[in-house]
Protein backbone atom coordinates (compact mmCIF):
# COMPACT_ATOMS: atom_id res chain seq x y z
CA UNK A 1 0.00 0.00 0.00
CA UNK A 2 1.27 3.53 -0.72
CA UNK A 3 0.30 4.70 2.19
CA UNK A 4 2.88 2.40 4.18
CA UNK A 5 5.65 3.63 1.90
CA UNK A 6 4.99 7.25 3.61
CA UNK A 7 3.98 6.51 7.15
CA UNK A 8 6.84 3.89 7.97
CA UNK A 9 8.75 7.56 8.30
CA UNK A 10 6.96 8.09 11.44
CA UNK A 11 6.47 4.43 12.86
CA UNK A 12 9.84 3.32 12.65
CA UNK A 13 13.00 5.08 13.54
CA UNK A 14 16.89 4.97 12.17
CA UNK A 15 15.18 3.88 8.31
CA UNK A 16 18.37 3.99 5.50
CA UNK A 17 16.42 4.83 2.61
CA UNK A 18 16.03 8.63 2.79
CA UNK A 19 14.72 11.85 0.75
CA UNK A 20 14.55 10.32 -2.45
CA UNK A 21 12.13 7.65 -1.53
CA UNK A 22 10.42 10.21 0.53
CA UNK A 23 10.27 12.76 -2.60
CA UNK A 24 8.87 9.52 -4.61
CA UNK A 25 5.94 8.42 -2.54
CA UNK A 26 4.85 11.86 -1.75
CA UNK A 27 4.46 12.68 -5.54
CA UNK A 28 2.34 8.78 -5.74
CA UNK A 29 0.34 10.03 -2.82
CA UNK A 30 -0.63 13.19 -4.78
CA UNK A 31 -1.12 11.22 -7.79
CA UNK A 32 -3.52 9.03 -6.24
CA UNK A 33 -5.46 12.01 -5.44
CA UNK A 34 -6.35 11.75 -9.32
CA UNK A 35 -6.77 7.83 -9.53
CA UNK A 36 -9.04 6.89 -7.15
CA UNK A 37 -13.23 7.41 -7.32
CA UNK A 38 -15.72 6.65 -4.15
CA UNK A 39 -19.94 6.44 -3.92
CA UNK A 40 -20.25 8.70 -0.71
CA UNK A 41 -20.83 6.33 2.26
CA UNK A 42 -23.81 7.59 4.51
CA UNK A 43 -22.72 5.03 7.39
CA UNK A 44 -21.77 6.35 11.15
CA UNK A 45 -18.48 4.81 11.35
CA UNK A 46 -16.55 5.00 14.95
CA UNK A 47 -14.14 7.98 14.74
CA UNK A 48 -9.72 7.62 14.57
CA UNK A 49 -7.95 7.51 17.69
CA UNK A 50 -4.75 8.97 17.27
CA UNK A 51 -3.20 8.84 20.33
CA UNK A 52 -1.52 5.45 19.49
CA UNK A 53 0.77 7.29 17.80
CA UNK A 54 2.93 9.22 20.15
CA UNK A 55 6.00 8.89 18.57
CA UNK A 56 5.78 10.03 15.15
CA UNK A 57 7.51 13.43 15.55
CA UNK A 58 10.61 11.37 17.39
CA UNK A 59 11.02 8.92 14.48
CA UNK A 60 10.63 11.91 11.88
CA UNK A 61 13.37 13.42 13.77
CA UNK A 62 15.77 10.02 13.62
CA UNK A 63 15.17 9.02 9.70
CA UNK A 64 15.68 13.12 9.16
CA UNK A 65 17.72 14.87 11.47
CA UNK A 66 18.78 17.56 8.91
CA UNK A 67 15.08 19.13 8.50
CA UNK A 68 14.47 22.13 9.85
CA UNK A 69 12.53 25.47 9.38
CA UNK A 70 11.91 27.05 5.87
CA UNK A 71 9.78 30.38 5.02
CA UNK A 72 6.90 30.37 2.63
CA UNK A 73 4.70 33.39 1.15
CA UNK A 74 1.52 32.85 2.09
CA UNK A 75 0.06 34.97 -0.58
CA UNK A 76 2.51 34.78 -3.47
CA UNK A 77 0.48 36.96 -5.65
CA UNK A 78 0.26 39.98 -3.89
CA UNK A 79 3.84 41.55 -5.99
CA UNK A 80 3.46 44.38 -3.43
CA UNK A 81 6.17 44.06 -1.00
CA UNK A 82 4.30 45.77 2.05
CA UNK A 83 1.83 43.15 1.51
CA UNK A 84 3.99 39.98 1.04
CA UNK A 85 2.97 37.90 4.00
CA UNK A 86 5.26 35.22 5.46
CA UNK A 87 5.16 32.07 7.58
CA UNK A 88 7.66 29.92 9.29
CA UNK A 89 7.10 26.05 8.68
CA UNK A 90 8.97 23.03 9.86
CA UNK A 91 9.41 20.24 7.68
CA UNK A 92 9.34 18.03 10.43
CA UNK A 93 6.13 19.11 10.88
CA UNK A 94 5.02 18.88 7.61
CA UNK A 95 5.73 15.14 7.36
CA UNK A 96 3.86 14.84 10.79
CA UNK A 97 0.74 16.03 9.83
CA UNK A 98 0.90 13.92 6.02
CA UNK A 99 1.45 10.84 8.29
CA UNK A 100 -1.12 11.43 10.69
CA UNK A 101 -3.64 12.27 7.61
CA UNK A 102 -2.38 8.77 5.76
CA UNK A 103 -2.99 6.85 8.86
CA UNK A 104 -6.59 7.70 9.49
CA UNK A 105 -7.25 7.42 5.96
CA UNK A 106 -5.42 3.53 5.99
CA UNK A 107 -7.81 3.48 9.63
CA UNK A 108 -10.86 4.48 8.01
CA UNK A 109 -10.05 2.06 4.77
CA UNK A 110 -9.38 -1.35 7.09
CA UNK A 111 -12.15 -0.33 9.47
CA UNK A 112 -15.02 1.43 8.13
CA UNK A 113 -15.50 1.01 4.33
CA UNK A 114 -13.43 1.91 0.87
CA UNK A 115 -15.74 4.70 -0.22
CA UNK A 116 -15.48 6.05 3.29
CA UNK A 117 -11.69 5.83 3.24
CA UNK A 118 -11.23 7.19 -0.21
CA UNK A 119 -14.16 9.89 0.56
CA UNK A 120 -11.79 11.03 3.76
CA UNK A 121 -8.59 11.20 1.78
CA UNK A 122 -10.10 13.24 -0.81
CA UNK A 123 -11.66 15.58 1.53
CA UNK A 124 -8.35 15.52 3.69
CA UNK A 125 -6.01 15.59 1.04
CA UNK A 126 -7.98 18.89 -0.43
CA UNK A 127 -8.28 20.79 2.90
CA UNK A 128 -4.80 19.97 4.74
CA UNK A 129 -2.34 17.17 2.97
CA UNK A 130 -1.94 18.58 -0.16
CA UNK A 131 -0.55 22.28 1.08
CA UNK A 132 2.14 19.92 3.45
CA UNK A 133 3.11 17.75 0.44
CA UNK A 134 3.86 20.91 -1.71
CA UNK A 135 5.75 22.57 0.84
CA UNK A 136 7.88 19.60 1.88
CA UNK A 137 8.59 18.35 -1.68
CA UNK A 138 9.72 22.45 -2.52
CA UNK A 139 11.74 22.17 0.80
CA UNK A 140 13.26 19.24 -0.53
CA UNK A 141 13.93 21.15 -3.89
CA UNK A 142 15.83 23.83 -2.87
CA UNK A 143 17.58 21.56 -0.09
CA UNK A 144 19.41 20.10 -2.66
CA UNK A 145 20.35 23.27 -4.99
Amino acid sequence: MIINNVTKYGLQSNICEKEKDLEHHLIQIYNSYFQYGYDFDENEYSKFDNSNHQNIQENIKSNFPEFGFYNVILNPFDIVDSKMEIVLCDAIDDLNDIILDLLEVKWRLENNSYNDGIWFFKFIFTNHTKSHILNLLNYLNKKEL
